[in-house]
Formats: structure tokens, sequence, C-alpha cells
């Protein structure tokens, strides 16, 4: 299908936004608007969000992708991705105004655009918001990020066949190695040890976030990322977030062999797919 792409600006106080609309000729009442993670732009790393962004225009839905203040071609300081809550409602507003036939709106975020998306719903509580994709969702702390390496990396060395090469030859630092092993150790336990170890808040943010979401949810994971590891060890260890990605409303996808970013043509091509067909099941 035909579509158009369309510069726009809004904006939220004082500050303006730029964002660029895809409007197909003939457009579904179901609109895409892809949040930005990480210090990046409208654009995405390996250009993914405007790919993205063309191939469900193509396909007939619109899209809409934007720059948070601070970033990319918007004005005013740059923001943390917690903190951008209104700016995804301005966006939304734009984005409606730009092609009024839009009736419900998907979120679609990778990495701390997924955090931020979580964090507007607990905000906000937005009844056009009925769809979540959410790839890599970001929820990093010092102990989560210590059991990730625990559980992922530090056993699959130990059977690495490189690993007692170098240890046995006398190239491996070895007290430097055995002190960061034992401090990953004592990190990880501490973020297990009870359910009462402290709950960073804006991961708390999240879990509220999609607890209270009555909409649909595809959880999109990498099979090769650390921070997709951490989030499924997160997510099954603290009990604000328990029983959630397990919901009925929530489908999740694994692609393997991954990067956090999905940065070949067939893990970008794959993201693409899961979510026109998860796109087409909610219509």
């Amino acid at each position: 299908m035909k579509y158009s792409e369309i510069p726009l600006t809004f904006s939220v106080g004082e500050q303006q936004l730029l964002g660029i609309a895809a409007v197909p000729e003939t457009p579904a009442d179901r609109g895409v608007l892809i949040a930005v993670g990480g210090p990046q732009y409208r654009v995405g790393s390996h250009r993914q969000f405007l790919l993205l962004a063309r191939r469900l225009a193509a396909a007939g839905y619109p899209v809409f992708r934007f720059d948070y203040r601070g970033m990319g071609d918007s004005e005013g300081p740059l923001r943390s991705f917690e903190n951008v809550s209104e700016d995804i409602g301005a966006a939304i507003d734009a984005f409606q105004r730009s092609c009024p036939a839009i009736r419900h709106v998907v979120l679609w975020g990778l990495c701390d655009a997924a955090s931020s998306l979580l964090m507007y719903c607990e905000t906000a509580r937005d009844a056009r918001v009925d769809g979540l994709v959410l790839l890599n969702p970001w929820v990093r702390s010092e102990a989560s990020l210590a059991q990730t390496h625990m559980k992922h990396y530090y056993g699959q060395r130990l059977l690495q066949r490189e690993f007692w090469v170098k240890l046995l030859s006398g190239k491996m630092r070895v007290i430097h190695s055995v002190r960061e092993l034992l401090s990953n150790a004592v990190l990880a336990r501490q973020g297990s040890s009870s359910q009462s170890a402290k709950i960073a808040p804006f991961q708390e943010r999240m879990a509220n976030g999609l607890k209270s979401f009555r909409g649909k949810v595809l959880l999109i994971l990498s099979g090769e990322d650390y921070t997709a590891r951490e989030f499924i060890e997160y997510s099954s260890s603290h009990e604000s977030w328990k029983g959630l990605i397990d919901s009925a409303n929530v489908s999740r996808c694994d692609i393997p062999g991954a990067d956090h970013t999905f940065s070949s043509a067939e893990w970008r091509a794959r993201v693409e797919d899961e979510t026109l067909k998860w796109l087409e099941h909610q219509a």
C-alpha cells in the first residue's frame, strides 16, 4: 500500500518536538507509536525504527516516530527514560491529529523505551492505548546484572576449553578473575536473598504499569542479550513482577541468536514479521 511520510512539530510546554508520521492511503484504525530508547533519535540503531515504520505503513498501519525533548531535532534539555511520559502523551496527541482515522494506539519500544512505555501506562492510564510491543525491557541494577553474569557468563566460561587453556598456561589474571567472581556472587546474593530486597523505583513503576494494563502485550526477547536475560531473571525473582509476563494478555517471542538491537537484516525482518502478525491478530 502507498503511504506518505509527514514531518510534524508538536509542543510539550515551551519546547518544540519533531516527529515523522507514516500515513497509508487507506489507514487502519490502529496506529503504532515507536518510542526511542537510549541516547539515539527517531531513526534508531541500524535504521531499525525507520525501516519498521515503512514496513508497517506499507501494510496499512499508520506509524509515528519522534524525538524526545533534548534528543535529535527536538528542543529542550536531555531527559532520562524515567521522565518522558509527558513527551509520549503529547506524541500520541500529535499522531492522532495527523491521522484522524486512528482509534487505537499500540506503543512499541526497545530497551529503556520499553521501560518508559510501561511507566507511561502506570501514570497516564491512557484509554487510547490498547497494545504494547516491548523488546528487551531494561531493568538494570547492580544486583540483577550480577545475577545474570553468575548464571549465564561464569557458568558457561567454566565449560569452555579456552578458559582452562588460559588458566593453566598462566595467561589469565587469576586473582583479578577470582575477585570479580566473588564480587558478582555477593551482589547476586544480596539481590536474591529475600523478597524484602530493595527494588529500584523505575522497576516497580514498570511492574505497576504492566499490572494495570488491560490491553494486549507482545514481548520480544533476544537470545544473545544480557538485557533480555536480566529481564527474565528479574521478572521471575521479584514479588512485584510475579506472574506478570505469564499473563493471558502477554504473548512472548524469543529470537534465538539475536543481539540487543537486532542488528542483522534477518533479525530485523523477524521483529517486523512478529509485530505485523501480532497486529493482524489484534485486528
